[in-house]
């Protein structure tokens, strides 16, 4: 390597910690910035009393076989186990069997697990939101944080937030800026729920087509979970843009309503109940980019958004930013 830079990646997800990870192993310098306290960004877990539930993805499949490469490296460690549920379908027919042979992976022992460790030895700058980006005339970044603290100089810039957050941090490159306001994202209810005693019933996890349900997990049958009997409901992207501003209390009224009605029984008083509202939870149309870039700016986009969702994309999206910033000389 002839160059070593010094790199701002904005937005510790999958694919923000994807390319930091290429940068370093390169031989770059990097540093990572989030707005939570935390890693993983949709790969959310919450630490609980009943235990870990997973509020936002809840497994990921891997075909590339570039991803499965790296993903044998997470499973030798522990970081990632196999997830093999019980598998159901439900639609206005009812509940059926859905059995397949596709392999689902969880992080261990929750979702966020998996990122916590790839963040290890990272310089990673937490619960500080970058809110816009100087470039100066000798080409190097500034980042500002909502504070109006200044963060850099850095010689490039990588930015890996969701399309409607990443657009106010790409204005001085309009076409990249353009690109991400195009990107659509949809919303989300996401309703976790435990239960002093197992529910009577075999589903493990359930594909929702009718109804507010998309998507129902029982988040105490993946690998290393402990805790109480505990499940996540997620809602379709259309049932959350209609009910986006009603209160906890009824989101977790009408979607346990919609969970039993799936699963064919009554349910007793839950022991926990958590309700998380996602934005940004999934991209509304599939894209192809694999990742933006305006390298005359040496600024850099990815994201799961920039190839279609998916924990998978995510981490490809990054290796593609990454590899196209380290093209430039």
């Amino acid at each position: 390597m002839t160059h070593r830079y010094n790199i701002a990646v904005i937005g510790a997800g999958m694919a923000g910690i994807s390319a930091a990870t290429a940068l370093i192993r390169a031989g770059h310098s990097v540093k990572l910035f989030d707005k939570s306290r935390g890693s993983g960004g949709r790969m959310n877990s919450k630490r609980t009393e009943v235990g870990d539930l997973d509020m936002g993805a809840q497994y990921f499949t891997a075909r590339d076989s570039r991803f499965r490469h790296e993903l044998k490296t997470w499973l030798d460690n522990g970081w990632v186990a196999e997830w093999a549920p019980a598998l159901y379908a439900y639609d206005q027919n009812g509940l059926r069997s859905a059995a397949d042979d596709q392999q689902r992976f969880v992080g261990a022992p929750r979702m966020t697990g998996l990122t916590r460790q790839l963040l290890q030895g990272l310089d990673f700058a937490s619960q500080t939101r970058i809110s816009h980006l100087v470039q100066h005339e000798d080409k190097h970044w500034l980042l500002v944080d909502e504070q109006q603290h200044q963060h850099g100089p850095f010689d490039r810039v990588i930015v890996a937030t969701p399309a409607p957050q990443a657009v106010a941090l790409l204005e001085q490159s309009p076409h990249l800026a353009h690109a991400a306001a195009q990107v659509q994202m949809q919303p989300g209810w996401a309703l976790a729920v435990a239960f002093s005693d197992p529910l009577p019933t075999p589903v493990e996890a359930c594909f929702v087509r009718a109804g507010a349900l998309d998507w129902i997990s029982r988040n105490s049958s993946k690998p290393g979970r402990t805790g109480q009997d505990s499940w996540v409901l997620q809602s379709t992207p259309e049932w959350a843009s209609d009910h986006l501003q009603l209160d906890a209390q009824e989101i977790t009224r009408e979607l346990l309503a919609a969970f039993a009605e799936v699963i064919g029984c009554s349910l007793p008083e839950p022991l926990f109940t958590h309700a998380h509202r996602w934005l940004y939870a999934r991209p509304a149309d599939a894209c192809n980019w694999g990742a933006l870039a305006a390298p005359e700016k040496d600024l850099y986009v990815c994201g799961d958004w920039c190839m279609g969702g998916r924990v998978e994309n995510a981490w490809l999206s990054g290796q593609q930013a990454a590899n196209t910033l380290m093209e430039k000389r």
